[in-house]
């Protein structure tokens, strides 16, 4: 019976991995494969290390199986140069890679094809995010919003902390007749609103 690497991310906590291992089983199933679950959650794409990863990398380089599914590529990686290695580590190993949704099996010369043309679409799509939300910030700026944490002190504390701190009282004393943390009194007297 052959072996199988099932992979499954989420990026954040709210989401959930069910619809994706439910998917990859039925896969498994139908090959009648014995399989091993990897399952990062709540973990970004974008980043190479992460812990369920790591640990199919660790596996495959033991040769624990012959393949590994995923039910998109963008679970696996969000940049080609990182989908691209991980393609390369697979192929080295002996290890073929199939996505379901994208129909995609390494073992063939047309997988391979159309991972690296996934893979790339994937990045574009993940730099067109970025594009518009540093756009998005951008015009919220232009409109005056302020963005970023909200201040911790009204302007009436930010007054009385810098007559706290004229009159030569530390930051902790001042956080202490205030009732915040120190660190918040010094950002608050740097921003200097």
């Amino acid at each position: 019976m052959a072996r199988l690497a099932l992979y499954a991310r989420v990026s954040t906590a709210d989401q959930t991995v069910d619809p994706q291992l439910d998917a990859l089983r039925a896969y498994a199933a139908r090959r009648g494969a014995d399989a091993v679950e990897y399952v990062d959650e709540g973990v970004s794409g974008a980043k190479d290390r992460r812990p369920a990863l790591d640990r199919l990398l660790a596996d495959a380089r033991r040769r624990r199986f012959e393949a590994v599914a995923v039910v998109k590529l963008d679970r696996l990686a969000r940049s080609v140069h990182h989908l691209t290695a991980l393609g390369r580590e697979f192929e080295a190993l002996g290890i073929a890679l199939v996505v379901l949704d994208q129909s995609i099996d390494t073992a063939t010369p047309s997988g391979r094809l159309l991972f690296h043309v996934l893979g790339s679409i994937a990045e574009f799509e993940r730099d067109l995010i970025r594009e518009r939300t540093r756009a998005g910030l951008a015009a919220a700026r232009r409109r005056g919003k302020r963005l970023g944490r909200p201040p911790v002190l009204d302007g009436e504390g930010r007054a009385r902390a810098r007559r706290l701190r004229s009159a030569g009282r530390s930051l902790r004393e001042i956080a202490a007749v205030l009732g915040v943390s120190h660190t918040a009194v010094a950002r608050e007297l740097a921003a200097g609103r």
